[in-house]
């Protein structure tokens, strides 16, 4: 059964926070809300809140490298918890279409110290291939309406533990058309 719970900072600190046994710990997450759904937009204030509130769920986690995208929305919802790090993101590029791109982002989340957590932030049709090519078996599908889905990856055993969870305020209803 795919459990799914909404995480608290103190939640996912203490998940995070756990030591060794939670070696090259692995967080994937989509960019928060933007203010336009056309070419490269900004966060939206709600997207800058989420932003604000993954750093905060990430506090303490030991993060050690912030993976994005080139495009600004994902940049910007990794920016707060890079900063909070000292890190600076590094972006990898969507060359070669989703899965060779998922290739790349999992194969530089693998070089991480062994003792620290990943955070790796997409887009809605590339979270769940990072997921999978990272070792979850069955990662959630993300719409173009959810932006509280957090997938952690925890990739110290001979098969990777996955937990699905939800941060931040919750996404508004999808509209219909």
């Amino acid at each position: 059964m795919n459990m799914i719970r909404r995480l608290t900072a103190l939640t996912l600190s203490l998940m995070l926070a756990g030591g060794p046994a939670l070696a090259q710990t692995v967080v994937i997450v989509r960019h928060g809300e933007k203010v336009s759904p056309n070419g490269d937009p900004d966060l939206s204030d709600a997207g800058k809140a989420r932003a604000q509130a993954l750093a905060a769920a990430l506090a303490g986690a030991r993060v050690s490298t912030v993976l994005a995208t080139p495009l600004k929305r994902t940049q910007q919802t990794a920016q707060p918890t890079a900063d909070a790090a000292g890190l600076v993101i590094r972006t990898i590029a969507l060359d070669g279409g989703v899965p060779a791109h998922a290739q790349r982002v999992a194969e530089v989340a693998r070089q991480a110290p062994k003792d620290a957590t990943v955070l790796i932030v997409g887009h809605s049709n590339t979270v769940g291939e990072i997921a999978r090519a990272l070792g979850d078996a069955a990662p959630s599908p993300v719409t173009d309406c959810d932006y509280d889905q957090m997938t952690i990856i925890s990739l110290d055993a001979p098969t990777a533990r996955t937990l699905h969870a939800r941060y931040g305020a919750p996404t508004l209803p999808c509209p219909t058309n």
